[in-house]
């Protein structure tokens, strides 16, 4: 009779013990007993459940690990990239190295403004595309290898142009350029001046490190034709366009539509890449877009 007693025990003992570790596996995995079933009392069942509990606990371990070691190559090869460049710049980290070609072209040249004094011209709409295209100027000229020093002209303090340029571009304080209410006329010499607009008669032939060439901070919609070339005039300055129509040719399309007027900041990437390329048809390619109706001869079909 007691060995019966202990065998009874044992055979007690069994269930429950192997329900207790499903129950840990559940709890492990946040799955609910009640999901088992009303077999999970039997001892097959609960071992059943136990091992199904233990190999998605394993597999979520297996995706765990691979997760830690997918980052963990990821930042080795950051560091690398880091490491690559640090030794390319000699050892000074991207943002250094964009300011002080900066502040070298605030001190040698070439410089380029940027003439807000026809802002009060436009719309609420285009003042705020007009101050996009300032920030994609300076993020250009920021990156670029020989950089100009620029100018904002005119920038009056509580202006809308003031207000959007404020307002739509993160960190506008921080930006090396001057920005000033002044005219250009008043801060550099009327012969060093040079005013860039397509519609001037003189074919801007190099870039002279000497002067100062002026965009006009003008997004007009309405097109108001030769508004540039006749402020221009009128301060008696020098003038010059891009030479679109000597390099590059006129494309057939439904509109018929050339245009060589160019938003600033992609008469800035020509400009940017002429100064360091010294190749008028690259620096056409990289400023102007197909959709102006120009496209360079080697690329016409």
């Amino acid at each position: 009779m007691a060995g019966g007693g202990a065998d009874g025990g044992c055979l007690a003992a069994d269930p429950e013990g192997e329900a207790a570790v499903a129950l840990e596996a559940l709890r492990l995995l946040r799955i609910e007993p009640s999901a088992v079933g009303p077999g999970a009392e039997s001892v097959s069942g609960a071992a059943q459940c136990s091992r199904n509990a233990l190999r998605k606990r394993r597999r979520w371990e297996r995706v765990l690990a691979a997760k830690k070691s997918k980052r963990r190559q990821e930042r080795e090869r950051c560091r690398a990239r880091r490491a690559g460049a640090a030794g390319r710049d000699g050892g000074r980290v991207p943002a250094a190295l964009a300011k002080e070609r900066l502040l070298e072209a605030r001190a040698s040249g070439p410089r380029l403004c940027v003439d807000l004094g026809m802002a009060d011209r436009m719309t609420q709409k285009e003042t705020s595309r007009l101050a996009s295209q300032i920030r994609r100027l300076y993020g250009a000229n920021r990156r670029a290898e020989k950089p100009f020093w620029l100018c904002l002209t005119e920038f009056v303090v509580g202006s809308l142009i003031y207000e959007e340029c404020f307002r739509m571009n993160d960190g506008f304080s921080n930006y090396l350029m001057d920005t000033t209410p002044e005219s250009y006329l008043d801060l550099f010499p009327l012969d060093a001046i040079v005013y860039l607009t397509p519609d001037s008669e003189n074919v801007l032939e190099d870039i002279d490190p000497s002067k100062v060439y002026v965009l006009g901070g003008l997004v007009d919609e309405s097109i108001h034709k030769k508004l540039t070339l006749q402020r221009a005039q009128e301060q008696s300055l020098q003038t010059a366009r891009l030479p679109i129509r000597e390099y590059m040719v006129k494309t057939v399309n439904t509109k018929n539509y050339h245009s060589e007027t160019l938003a600033i900041n992609q008469v800035f990437d020509v400009l940017s890449t002429y100064y360091e390329t010294q190749s008028w048809p690259a620096a056409l390619k990289a400023g102007v877009s197909s959709g102006k109706g120009y496209m360079l001869p080697d690329a016409v079909k």
